[in-house]
């Protein structure tokens, strides 16, 4: 285990302390902070999201802490701090800044949206940029990460643009029914021990963090799927702006990064739903996007090799039921006089003429059946491929499972379940296959190789995907 590891399972251990059910989003809201980047938590009152913002600044050392409840009566002192009377007296437009949001280094703005345009105005810059306009000039600000609050998010332009710079939306739940009674047992008041100072973050080790996040490698798999579900997001009209995309892929660096991984993997795809949909229901959707694709390669889908089975036991049914000419023991068309030809009559005797029988189940050459099983030996080796492969992606996904930071068995854990269906899936798959197989090899057989021709099968051909 790396000495960073350590220090982060030390950090989050104390974050969670005494926290019901919220494990998940300490994680989304560290994970934000060593990205540089800022969390939205939706909710209603009461639901620990104070709590949260406050324990997050004790993680990194000599971090100034800043905190603000909005109303739409707020004024831009209250965040940004006094005008200063001395740059007044000297013509200049200027802020006491000091112990406000320009000066902190986490900051927890409870009820973000409730404030008027143009304190919001002002703080897009300042979460963005890190900057603050300050009189004719820009100051820089030491932000590491903001903590905004918000019962539900208004539809309007400025609030939009607010809203895309909460990189991670989390919406927050009451406690369930399930932890309820835990819940109870929780001293109200207890004291909370902050982070040992040795597993504290400085300056730094963020910077140090965010180069090796900058060398960890995208994959292409990787790439390929974020370019779907950006389609797919098209499809649904769903906006996700340029910039958006941008910071998704360094946080999803970082992840890996900081568990000292050299690329991203796809099951950290799983950290998509709270960087992309606004809100609980489309990030629900997300989620199912990802479970049903995450480590199944369309070309090899259950469905798609299932069509491709069910041709061949098709074309197997259709071999077994096919009439054909008579044939003798040597292969030649047997001439006979049919019985029903007798109820054939005319003047010159064609009742009585020799006819070639059609009443014989028809037979196939070596040829033929060589052709058929060499197909399916092709499609077996496929199956076998794939199922290979999905053994390696189940073992990824447990390895993944057993050392990621930032995600719980409770969001891999339908991945697992849908990797073992499909693994079920396929082998059942075989299992028809070799049955088919079978069938072609025990067709009726000419006695005698005529050089048949088999014809090909009507199957959807598999291609490497």
């Amino acid at each position: 285990m790396n000495p960073l590891r350590n220090r982060l399972l030390g950090l989050l251990d104390a974050l969670e302390t005494g926290l019901v059910e919220r494990r998940r989003i300490v994680r989304l809201c560290l994970l934000a902070a060593l990205a540089g980047e800022h969390t939205l938590l939706i909710g209603p009152p009461g639901t620990a999201k104070s709590e949260l913002a406050r324990r997050l600044h004790t993680v990194f050392r000599n971090a100034r802490y800043f905190e603000r409840l909005l109303t739409r009566f707020s004024v831009p002192e209250e965040l940004f701090g006094p005008l200063s009377i001395k740059a007044l007296e000297e013509d200049r437009y200027e802020r006491h800044t000091a112990g406000f949001l320009p000066d902190a280094s986490v900051a927890f703005i409870d009820e973000v949206f409730k404030a008027n345009s143009a304190i919001l105005n002002a703080l897009l810059t300042l979460l963005n940029e890190r900057e603050f306009d300050n009189g004719s000039g820009r100051q820089r600000c030491p932000l590491i990460s903001a903590i905004g609050a918000t019962n539900e998010v208004p539809e309007d332009a400025v609030a939009e643009a607010f809203f895309d710079r909460f990189l991670v939306r989390v919406p927050m739940e009451p406690v369930s029914a399930g932890a309820f009674e835990r819940l109870l047992e929780t001293e109200r008041g207890a004291c909370w021990v902050h982070p040992l100072p040795e597993v504290c973050l400085d300056g730094a080790d963020l910077a140090a963090m965010n180069q090796a996040a900058t060398r960890v490698r995208l994959p292409d798999g990787v790439k390929a799927l974020l370019g779907q579900l950006r389609s797919q997001f098209a499809a649904d009209q769903t906006y996700v702006s340029d910039r958006r995309w941008v910071k998704i892929v360094h946080l999803l660096r970082m992840a890996a990064a900081s568990e000292e991984r050299p690329e991203v993997q796809l099951w950290d795809l799983l950290l998509l739903p709270w960087c992309t949909a606004p809100d609980a229901r489309r990030q629900a959707d997300v989620s199912d996007w990802l479970q049903t694709r995450l480590g199944v390669r369309a070309a090899f889908s259950p469905p798609r090799l299932r069509r491709v089975v069910e041709a061949f036991e098709a074309q197997l049914e259709l071999e077994l039921k096919a009439n054909d000419l008579d044939y003798d023991e040597s292969g030649r068309l047997r001439f006979s006089a049919s019985d029903l030809a007798q109820d054939i009559g005319d003047a010159k005797g064609g009742a009585h003429a020799v006819r070639m029988s059609y009443n014989r189940q028809r037979r196939y050459g070596k040829l033929h059946i060589d052709a058929r099983t060499g197909q399916i030996d092709q499609l077996l080796a496929r199956i076998d491929t794939y199922a290979d492969e999905l053994g390696d992606q189940c073992q990824s996904l447990a390895t993944y499972c057993a050392n990621s930071l930032w995600l719980g068995h409770e969001i891999t854990g339908q991945i697992s379940t849908n990797l073992a269906a499909t693994v079920e899936a396929i082998i059942n798959l075989r299992h028809r296959t070799v049955r088919v197989r079978d069938g072609f090899l025990n067709l009726p057989k000419l006695s005698v190789d005529s050089g048949d021709i088999p014809a090909p099968v009507d199957h959807e051909p598999l291609s490497d995907a």
